[in-house]
């Protein structure tokens, strides 16, 4: 079942066809029927894509398998980077701005004077000719996969740092001359070995995908943790010597009190990684051990995501998009620190950002800036709060705001009342489910007749990791994990994936992750139930056909995004 696609017909069909030899390889491998190839030469018509461009798109194939054909297209070695390490001698012969212009980098020496260099695409002819004379070495071209390519030219240029053990007080002394308004933390030779490696654990963790980066002191050692996918992993580990400098370090770029060490603090920093600028989020708090420095990371330039990206099923997108198309009333979006809430907000902001509206938002912190919509980040200390600027932006004629966060009564008052008298609201809720948002809006002290006056709908969302495609493998479920997905009566016709770790994913077997949405429309009978329970309504909304969260998860399951127990990790217990 699970290699249903290699069948002697689709060979034989494969042998006869008129078009090139890259299509007939994807089948012959069982990696493409003759339908999919007529589909992508098609596209390619169309668009002007590479087969193997639309394929992958697709997700037919892998960006290895792929790489794996063109090599044996064009005779030449498959070099597998996330298994093999680059001779660095070799590797260093190239320039950095040519190694990223051709996507190139060479591996190893070979005999007579050859250099084997990977590239993503041998199908360039001038690229070794152009790559034999900036190397000053006859070329023999391998072929790797396009990601892993860049991953390891990005590694190799990266800064390389060697921990001094016996670097104590001097380097906190060096550190402290640092100024830190703008750190390029991707080049930073030639500073101290606490800056360097400090901007060396930061490159790293934001190369590897990391939203958070954790400094945590032991009684021996400081820990690196950085959280990849929602998950923390152990990333690095300094010698407890170094462990002011470092910290002294981070302090300076956030601008805080290098002197102040019993007390928290919160700082902010810009950067730059690959060009890109980032905004860091500082965190110091005082523990047993020494001084605990947590790093937020935030990236400036964001792309415009549509519902369909952020993972929506067409039947949640009908019932999101028909909410925040309504000209007043309130949308909360609930769930955990860290399940993308603000994201989904995000989105529909970029849907409703048109000449014809006044977009506001009030945020702790702006996370990302958005042109035409005039956001405000709170400022407790000066009095600038949610509820106060809140009152403030009503006067200033909105269509639609965007609250932040909703943490207390007269910031849920405020908001409703908007929602109610003209405008339509976009916030956030730290709640369990949609039901229990209403819940917990009514525990805050929200009257009852202004939540059925004021709310439109509610979104219950958490982030599950992917599972690597190029690792994840199938299997039969057992009785047990079936009951647990509610498909104990599909046994023997569906079949699932686990993790299981590779070079591209860490070893962990996850790469990217993907939302999970429950959608509760404010319907009729929703309404009047809001005197109830949560339980009440959250089985009333299931009977108007909401889909809760761990019937996504199973959705995912089933189509093999994500596995049984990272479902059962974000979303819980079938209920």
């Amino acid at each position: 079942m699970f290699s249903a696609r290699n069948d002697d017909i689709t060979r034989v069909e494969a042998a006869h066809l008129p078009w090139q030899h890259l299509g007939s390889l994807l089948i012959n491998r069982g990696l493409l029927t003759v339908e999919q190839v007529k589909q992508a030469f098609e596209e390619q018509r169309l668009t002007g894509r590479r087969l193997g461009e639309v394929a992958v798109g697709h997700g037919w194939v892998t960006g290895a398998d792929l790489a794996k054909a063109l090599a044996d297209q064009f005779g030449v070695e498959y070099v597998d980077l996330s298994e093999v390490e680059p001779d660095r001698d070799a590797a260093t012969l190239l320039q950095k701005e040519l190694a990223f212009r051709y996507q190139a980098l060479p591996i190893r020496f070979l005999a007579n004077d050859l250099l084997l260099v990977a590239v993503a695409d041998p199908t360039d002819v001038g690229r070794a000719d152009d790559l034999r004379l900036a190397l000053g070495h006859n070329v023999r071209l391998a072929v790797s996969e396009p990601n892993d390519l860049e991953r390891a030219i990005k590694a190799l240029y990266r800064t390389q740092i060697e921990v001094d053990e016996e670097t104590g007080p001097d380097a906190e002394d060096a550190a402290l001359e640092v100024a830190a308004e703008r750190a390029e933390i991707s080049e930073a030779a030639g500073e101290t070995p606490a800056v360097k490696l400090v901007h060396t654990t930061l490159a790293q963790a934001i190369e590897d995908g990391a939203s958070d980066i954790h400094f945590e002191p032991q009684e021996r050692e400081l820990i690196v943790r950085a959280r990849i996918d929602g998950v923390t992993r152990a990333v690095a580990t300094i010698p407890k010597q170094m462990q002011p400098a470092v910290v002294t370090r981070l302090k300076i770029m956030g601008r805080l009190d290098i002197a102040e060490r019993r007390a928290p603090q919160d700082g902010r920093v810009s950067v730059r990684f690959g060009g890109e600028p980032l905004d860091l989020r500082v965190a110091v708090i005082p523990t047993t051990h020494g001084e605990q420095v947590v790093l937020r990371i935030l990236h400036r330039a964001v792309s415009k995501p549509d519902l369909e990206q952020l993972g929506m099923t067409p039947r949640v997108r009908e019932l999101f998009e028909r909410a925040i198309r309504q000209p007043y009333g309130a949308v909360v979006v609930c769930g955990p620190t860290g399940s993308g809430k603000t994201t989904t907000l995000y989105t529909a902001l970029h849907m409703l950002n048109d000449p014809g509206r006044v977009l506001m938002t009030i945020e702790d912190p702006v996370e990302y800036q958005i042109p035409g919509v005039n956001q405000i980040e709170i400022s407790p200390k000066s009095g600038l709060t949610f509820a106060r600027g809140l009152r403030t932006i009503l006067r200033s004629d909105p269509d639609v705001l965007l609250v932040g966060e909703i943490r207390d009564e007269e910031t849920a008052r405020i908001a409703m009342q908007a929602g109610m008298t003209g405008h339509l609201v976009l916030t956030t809720l730290h709640a369990h489910n949609a039901a229990g948002s209403v819940a917990r809006l009514k525990d805050m002290g929200i009257e009852t007749g202004l939540l059925a006056s004021s709310v439109n709908c509610v979104v219950a969302q958490r982030l599950a990791r992917r599972l690597c495609t190029e690792c994840r493998e199938p299997y039969w479920p057992s009785d047990e994990e079936l009951a647990l997905l509610g498909l104990l009566e599909h046994k023997g016709k569906v079949f699932l994936h686990r993790a299981k770790g590779c070079g591209r994913c860490g070893g962990t077997g996850y790469r990217g992750r993907v939302a999970l949405y429950e959608v509760m429309p404010v319907t009729r009978e929703v309404r009047a139930l809001l005197e109830s329970g949560t339980d009440e309504i959250h089985q009333a909304a299931i009977r108007e056909g909401m889909t809760t969260l761990h019937q996504d998860g199973v959705r995912l399951c089933i189509q093999g995004v994500s596995s049984l127990e990272e479902i059962h990790r974000v979303a819980g217990e079938r209920r």
